[in-house]
């Protein structure tokens, strides 16, 4: 056995080990990593390298922009604007919580652009609220997390502009074009599942619809989903970058939540920013330990390998899109999701256009995977948040979200072997391909 393969089972093994043994996530990830490098020869200072290069990234500058503006529109009432809205829009139906839970993450992730930024603030207001009307407090996380999902989709996007990045300088306009209709489909699909699952069990309805009510919440939340009409045809339009755009919506939600609806006194905004610096130590723990987990794969050519095994196994287009989601979904159980992008773009990219997927096709396909994998131990960082947050065991989540699963891989099915649901508004909006 040469020294390369030794290091990959150790890497491998030791992780797998540590995550059975319930180690934190952040310390299974880096020890691997450190008895990986040991079995190299490599000198530790490669560890503290590579945590400061991960989340030394410029397009990484966006994340903690978009998770302060969850935060703000979180405490500043915005988020119960947006939940107010998708009630009037759909709480009528039978689960009808559920289904505010999936319209709202839409509507708020199309503000945020992060799953973990969703599930920190529109979970902390929900789970609770639907526990308190009878829902079950594990299937409440699992509808939080997973149409979560949603805001990796819907514009503002800051995984999309590291795929492009990656990809050699796909349109990030076209990319945000590309994300509105799979994002849909994903809580369309999500909201079939919720809907029969609240039949089973009996769930509450909510109130009656009303037209004049749907009318009164939209004009209330308009200040609120004004945010992506700013962020996205800035982008859309070049007048500024996706991390520019962050730090223009955390500066508009400040403005919005201060003066427009007034509920963050500047004193409240202080809290705010210190509830950030928790969240965010969180996530940049993870972002660090994972770059070096990265780092090992990629030193020791594992996405390489495993793409010369694909390619070697069949010539067939349709297994080998699939064989390309399986990858893709292996290494988001292991992965965070900017170093899977950032590693297995340049090697699965080229594979995908060889049988005819559009590199924009490729990309929605590409952070959806990463979206499921953000849900699935053992690196599920937004399935961590939404398990402290709802105060339910993760082990009792996972099994929870086993039908929403379902729900989110058939909509990965439909994205990989029906490319106009990426491609339409590209083509009709940004002239992508003509």
């Amino acid at each position: 056995m040469d020294q390369a393969t030794l290091a990959i089972l150790v890497l491998l093994i030791s992780f797998l080990v540590m995550i059975f043994l319930r180690f934190p996530i952040a310390y299974a990830v880096g020890l691997s990593s450190l008895l990986c490098l040991l079995v190299q020869g490599l000198p530790f200072t490669t560890i503290c390298q590579q945590m400061v290069k991960g989340i030394s990234s410029f397009s990484l500058m966006a994340v903690p922009f978009f998770i302060t503006m969850g935060c703000l529109m979180g405490s500043g009432g915005i988020s119960d604007k947006l939940i107010a809205l998708a009630n009037a829009c759909v709480g009528w139906m039978t689960g009808g919580m559920a289904m505010v839970n999936i319209v709202a993450s839409y509507f708020f992730g199309g503000i945020s652009g992060s799953a973990a930024a969703d599930t920190a603030s529109l979970g902390s207001i929900l789970i609770p609220m639907m526990v308190d009307q009878g829902y079950d407090d594990d299937f409440s996380t699992a509808v939080t997390i997973t149409s979560s999902c949603e805001g990796l989709l819907v514009p503002p996007s800051h995984n999309m502009v590291i795929y492009a990045m990656s990809a050699g300088g796909i349109s990030v306009g076209s990319l945000f074009l590309a994300g509105y209709i799979p994002g849909a489909l994903l809580a369309v699909s999500l909201m079939i599942g919720s809907y029969i699952i609240s039949k089973r069990r009996k769930y509450p309805k909510g109130d009656r619809f009303s037209f004049k009510n749907l009318v009164k919440q939209f004009g209330i939340s308009f200040w609120a989903l004004a945010a992506v009409i700013i962020v996205v045809v800035g982008v859309v339009g070049g007048w500024f970058t996706a991390t520019e755009s962050a730090a223009i919506a955390v500066i508009y939600s400040l403005i919005v939540s201060v003066f427009i609806y007034k509920g963050l006194t500047w004193k409240g905004v202080w809290k705010v920013l210190e509830q950030c610096v928790d969240t965010l130590s969180i996530v940049l723990i993870l972002i660090s330990t994972s770059s070096i987990f990265g780092y090992c794969l990629t030193t020791l050519h594992v996405p390489d390998l495993a793409a010369k095994a694909i390619i070697g196994f069949t010539n067939n287009p349709i297994i080998l899109a699939l064989l390309l989601n399986l990858i893709l979904l292996v290494l988001g159980c292991i992965m965070d999701m900017a170093p899977i992008i950032l590693i297995a773009t340049p090697i699965l990219l080229p594979i995908a256009t060889s049988i005819g997927i559009d590199p924009i096709q490729f990309g929605i396909m590409m952070v959806l995977n990463c979206g499921i994998g953000l849900l699935t131990p053992p690196v599920g960082a937004v399935l961590f948040i939404g398990s402290a947050v709802g105060k339910v065991k993760m082990e009792k989540v996972v099994k929870a979200t086993l039908p929403f699963y379902a729900c989110m891989v058939i909509v990965l099915l439909l994205l990989t072997f029906f490319p106009d649901f990426s491609l339409f508004l590209p083509r009709l909006l940004g002239g992508y391909g003509r």
